[in-house]
């Protein structure tokens, strides 16, 4: 990856296991300013320190700022219209729903506008989030460049994890990109 395409690319997040120190120091390594925050419910019981107030503090002490975009585009959303019959989220359907394209619009003007945005959930690798299968999947075909901060804390354009995600469609039950891996809702 370019230098240039790295400070032009959205960026996505996930905490995992990681220190709120240790997301902080990723976060300020890679240039960000932003944390959108995609999480549907901004809670943790586990990590504390990523509840929203917590970490909304945490970046505001170390020069970030936080923004709630889980209303949005939550890997949970509120609309019924985004859940198949079996209750997973479908990934075809939200792409669909005004508020959902609010959302993407939002971080497309952020994009042009030359802020330097990381979308952040809670799982670590970039293949277990909808911040690949729906975020970066939609930017990308909007023509803004999307890179994932992986697990390990290293740059990966969203290509290689779009690659990786299609081929393990082959091998998957159920599917890697078009809903998510678990019902949240019954029908």
């Amino acid at each position: 990856m370019t230098e240039a395409n790295e400070r032009l690319a959205i960026l996505t997040v996930g905490y995992g296991l990681r220190e709120a120190d240790e997301l902080i120091a990723l976060l300020q390594r890679y240039g960000v300013e932003y944390v959108g925050d995609v999480r549907s419910v901004p809670y943790s019981r586990r990590r504390p320190q990523f509840s929203r107030e917590a970490f909304e503090r945490l970046l505001r002490a170390a020069g970030l700022r936080y923004v709630f975009l889980g209303e949005t585009l939550g890997g949970r959303p509120d609309d019924p219209a985004c859940y198949d019959a079996d209750g997973h989220v479908d990934y075809d359907l939200c792409r669909t729903v005004p508020s959902f394209l609010a959302g993407i619009e939002r971080v497309e003007t952020a994009h042009r506008e030359g802020h330097r945005l990381a979308l952040l959930c809670s799982e670590a690798r970039p293949t277990d989030c909808h911040r690949s299968k729906l975020l970066a999947e939609m930017l990308v075909e909007r023509g803004v460049p999307v890179t994932h901060i992986d697990e390990d804390g290293n740059l990966v354009e969203h290509a290689e994890i779009a690659a990786r995600l299609h081929g393990s469609q082959l091998s998957l039950v159920t599917d890697a990109l078009g809903r998510s891996r678990r019902a949240y809702r019954a029908a």
